[in-house]
């Protein structure tokens, strides 16, 4: 074997095996570095991916040709869509995975990708000369060398596991920190901070009282997570649903003073989204109960995650609350909840393409950017991989925008405001998002993908013969007219208003109560053309009846986007000395200039940067 490499990953997490078969498939000669390769994108947490925001960047992986919504179908073992009652918008797709098989999934692809090698070792040293990253030193000895490095390490950067009293270095339960990578890359003057988060107890399943619980049931529809992925083939399972008490909430309270995040031990920053349950009692003190799920890990284990249950509390604490729920009685635990402690990296010295500021080829992905979830990491992961095949040819990075993607929307946060909690994607951060739904991924980034080389032609034909359906259908009803005479009894039927002369069938369709498959129904022609595509017809129709109904809010969220775009043509990076620009605020001279951001629309997005200190820019660039 020869170490040297266009592309080095180091971790082989949800970031580090989408990078990895990134940069490879698009053929750069590629080594994912990992510390075992029987935890192959391991789900350190919960065994589930997707949900809100999430779902949508899962989508968006795989229209960019990713692997992570190829392996969620391959391994679900229960799928839902969440958020139906509201508008497309806000759809997020979400399933329970089998752990296990997940993992053998992804380690199946990694080592069927061309040009992809495994090393199966610890980075401890990153080799930089001359501001540019070249290699890593091993724990072994191993000196490997390459044009682009990305980093996605996890949280095994200086880990520190909490449970009660009780300390242990690690990345993960049983899994050994890294020591020494962290300095190695902070000594060229990489920031650093540290970041904090948990994983709830795992129970016996046998041990269980289900009576005094509530089944969740999962769907079967047309939908999932791959445009072009198979229909699940694993037993489809429930979850269930349940509450603390407050029996338990005593137990929890008479042990908060040896809570690691209350008694002083645990200093780092922790998800405020995704709160333990000793900070829900804190938090919410007059609340009685706390809503629990019992999800399962996998299709023949008898291993279940309790969702709602994370806790650093000391074992013995973690034990008699459980028991104090009618459901968990008798529970058995296979291990307690624990919180972990680990490195970051400042976001903001890097660039929108997550290479580096500092040092030349070097990227950075997943949770030591300060993010939190599979989803952002594998999103973010997929970026690195492709812009690190890119710089082996100094070609031009890959960026999105802001109402291109969720992934677009997630870096240019991270750039740009940094983070002072684990970083995790809602809706709610998007201002784009009728643009940005789930159904219409493939249709807003395939196409950007085929032509870099990541997305290969089935995929790519696939998309293509969507689009023509969809046009097909979208083409009859704009050139179809209905007269009232036949169609008013069928919209009496559906409680819909009768029309007084003819319209368009596209009109029609833009009524909530109506659909393609009513009018459908009583238009024989119309109907063919649905039945046409016969594996897909339901994905087609709801693609396109979406398009119909909410076309009016889609071309004004567009014109909104077509104006920012304006400022996001005008470049500024290293145009001006801002802290000697006394025309704009004190606040605004010290971020522009710690950020240097690419373009006007990214300066006017930066916290303390006013309206009026963009005007500033403005006006002297007008000069």
């Amino acid at each position: 074997m020869k170490f040297y490499y266009d592309v080095l990953v180091i971790g082989g997490g949800h970031a580090g095996c989408e990078a990895a078969t990134a940069s490879a498939n698009m053929g750069a000669t590629t080594c994912l570095i990992t510390m075992d390769m029987n935890k192959i994108a391991q789900m350190s947490c919960n065994p589930a991916i997707g949900g809100i925001a999430k779902g949508q960047i899962v989508r968006e992986i795989d229209a960019l040709g990713g692997q992570m919504g190829l392996v969620t179908d391959a391994t679900a073992i229960q799928f839902r869509m969440l958020n139906r009652s509201k508008g497309p918008a806000m759809w997020s797709p979400r399933a329970q995975c089998d752990r296990e098989r997940f993992i053998w999934e992804w380690r199946s692809i990694l080592d069927h990708t061309p040009n992809l090698d495994i090393w199966q070792d610890q980075a401890e040293e990153l080799i930089v000369k001359n501001h540019t990253a070249v290699g890593v030193r091993t724990m072994w000895g191993a000196e490997m060398f390459a044009k682009s490095i990305v980093i996605t390490a996890g949280t095994f950067l200086n880990g520190v596991m909490h449970i009660g009293k009780t300390q242990v270095q690690g990345g993960r339960l049983a899994e050994p920190a890294v020591l020494k990578f962290s300095e190695s890359i902070t000594q060229h003057g990489i920031r650093k901070g540290r970041m904090k988060t948990g994983t709830p107890v795992r129970l016996d399943k046998r041990s269980i009282h289900f009576e005094d619980t509530e089944i969740q049931k999962g769907e079967s529809d047309f939908h999932q997570f791959s445009f072009i992925g198979k229909p699940r083939k694993l037993n489809q399972l429930p979850c269930w649903t349940f509450y603390t008490t407050p029996q338990s909430h005593e137990v929890l309270r008479l042990g908060l003073k040896d809570s690691p995040l209350y008694n002083g031990q645990i200093q780092s920053i922790g998800p405020r989204y995704c709160p333990s349950i000793e900070t829900k009692l804190i938090t919410f003190p007059d609340k009685q109960q706390h809503p629990l799920f019992l999800e399962p890990e996998g299709e023949t284990t008898n291993e279940m995650y309790l969702n709602g249950f994370s806790s650093s509390m000391p074992m013995e604490v973690q034990i008699e609350a459980l028991h104090q729920i009618p459901a968990l009685r008798e529970a058995k635990i296979y291990r307690p909840g624990y919180a972990i402690e680990y490195d970051y990296f400042d976001p903001i010295q890097l660039t929108h393409s997550l290479e580096s500021k500092v040092i030349s080829g070097l990227f950075f992905a997943g949770q030591v950017n300060g993010t939190t979830g599979y989803e952002e990491a594998g999103g973010q992961g997929l970026v690195a991989g492709i812009n690190a095949a890119i710089h082996c040819n100094n070609g031009t990075p890959f960026i999105m925008h802001r109402d291109e993607s969720y992934i677009g929307v997630l870096i240019d946060d991270l750039v740009t405001k940094g983070v002072d909690e684990p970083y995790r994607m809602f809706t709610s951060r998007a201002e784009y998002r009728i643009l940005l739904r789930q159904d219409d991924a493939d249709a807003r980034l395939t196409e950007r993908a085929y032509h870099l080389g990541i997305a290969k032609r089935e995929r790519y034909d696939y998309w293509q013969e969507k689009r023509e359906n969809i046009q097909k259908i979208l083409s009859f009803c704009e050139k179809t007219s209905l007269k009232a005479k036949d169609i008013n009894s069928a919209l009496e039927r559906i409680g819909t208003t009768p029309i007084q002369r003819s319209a368009k069938i596209i009109d029609l369709i833009a009524r909530p109560q109506v659909s393609l498959n009513a009018i459908g129904s009583i238009i024989p022609e119309l109907n063919d053309i649905l039945n046409a595509p016969k594996n897909r017809k339901e994905e087609i129709i709801e693609a396109t009846e979406i398009q119909i109904k909410y076309r009016g809010y889609v071309e004004r969220e567009r014109i909104i986007a077509e104006k920012m775009h304006r400022l996001e043509n005008i470049k500024i990076k290293d145009r001006f000395n801002y802290m000697e620009m006394n025309q704009l605020a004190t606040e605004a001279r010290q971020k522009l200039q710690n950020i240097n951001p690419e373009t006007l629309a990214q300066a006017s997005r930066i916290p303390g940067v006013s309206p009026s200190d963009i005007n500033v820019l403005l006006v002297l660039l007008g000069r």
